[in-house]
C-alpha cells in the first residue's frame, strides 16, 4: 500500500507545499487538508505544518488549535494516528493539549535561522522509528517562539518519562528548558519538534555536511518512520 499523509493548510501556514513534497520524496503520498474543514479524507497519517498561522496573534497555534479541524485531529490521535507538528505544528499540539508544556519567545528576543544539530532521545515512536536512540542530526531552525516551558512537575514527567524525542545539540537557540528540541506523547504516534524536518529530505537543498554542501538529508526518516508506521498497522 502506499501511506496517504495529510498536510493540514492554515491561514498563515508556510511550509505546507514543502511538507507535501518531503511526503513524496519518502514514498508516501501527500493529501491536502483544508483547517475549516471536518474531513480527513481517510489519511493514515497527519501533518500539522511550520508558518504563521493567524500571524502568530495572542500566541503562536493558539487560534489554530481551535480550528475546525482540529476536532478530527484531536480523535485521530487518540484512536492512535501518527500526527507530527512541525514548527508552528508544534506550537499548535502544545495549545490543543496534545502534548504538554507550551512555546514562547525565543530568549534572546529576536527571530533565529540555522542548521540546528539535534541528538534523537526517543526513537520508538511513529516519526523517529527509522532512527536509533542516540543519533546526531542536522535539521534546519528557524522561529521567533521556540523556547520551550514548563512547570516542574511537567518536566519531570517528560524527561522521566521518555517523551523528550529530541534535544539541541551545541547550541540551545532559544531557551529551551533542558535543550528540549520535540516531544512525544506517551503512546508515541503524536510527536512535536520546532525544527524543520522538511527541509532536509533532499540533496542539493538541505543543510550541509562534511560530505558536501547542502546535502544533508536527515529530516527523510521522519517520513520514511510515518510510512512504515501506517503500512504495519494496516497490514
Amino acid at each position: 500500500m502506499t501511506a496517504r499523509i495529510g498536510v493540514i493548510t492554515f491561514p498563515g501556514s508556510l511550509d505546507d507545499r514543502d511538507a507535501q513534497r518531503a511526503i513524496r520524496l519518502a514514498g508516501g503520498e501527500p493529501v491536502a487538508l483544508w483547517h475549516g474543514e471536518h474531513d480527513l479524507k481517510g489519511v493514515d497519517a497527519l501533518v500539522l505544518p511550520g508558518g504563521f498561522s493567524y500571524g502568530d496573534y495572542l500566541r503562536a497555534g493558539a487560534i489554530a488549535a481551535f480550528a475546525p479541524i482540529m476536532a478530527e485531529v484531536k480523535d485521530a490521535a487518540a484512536k492512535g494516528m501518527p500526527v507530527l507538528g512541525i514548527c508552528n505544528g508544534f506550537q499548535m499540539l502544545v495549545e490543543a493539549h496534545l502534548l504538554p508544556g507550551g512555546l514562547i519567545r525565543n530568549a534572546h528576543q529576536q527571530f533565529i535561522r540555522r542548521d540546528q544539530r539535534l541528538r534523537v532521545e526517543n526513537a520508538s515512536t511513529a516519526w523517529t522509528s527509522d532512527f536509533t536512540e542516540g543519533d546526531e542530526i542536522v535539521i534546519p531552525l528557524k522561529n521567533a517562539d521556540g523556547g520551550y516551558i514548563a512547570d516542574a512537575e511537567t518536566l519531570a514527567r517528560v524527561n522521566g518519562e521518555g517523551l523528550v524525542a529530541f534535544r539541541y545539540l551545541g547550541v540551545n537557540p532559544n531557551g529551551s528548558l533542558d535543550d528540549i528540541a520535540g516531544l512525544t506523547n506517551e503512546r508515541g504516534n503524536v510527536v512535536g519538534l520546532m525544527p524543520h524536518p522538511e527541509h532536509a529530505v533532499e540533496p542539493g537543498f538541505g543543510p550541509g555536511t562534511p560530505a558536501a554542501m547542502r546535502s544533508g538529508v536527515d529530516g527523510l526518516g521522519f517520513f520514511t518512520s510515518a510510512i512504515a508506521a501506517a503500512v504495519n498497522a494496516a497490514a
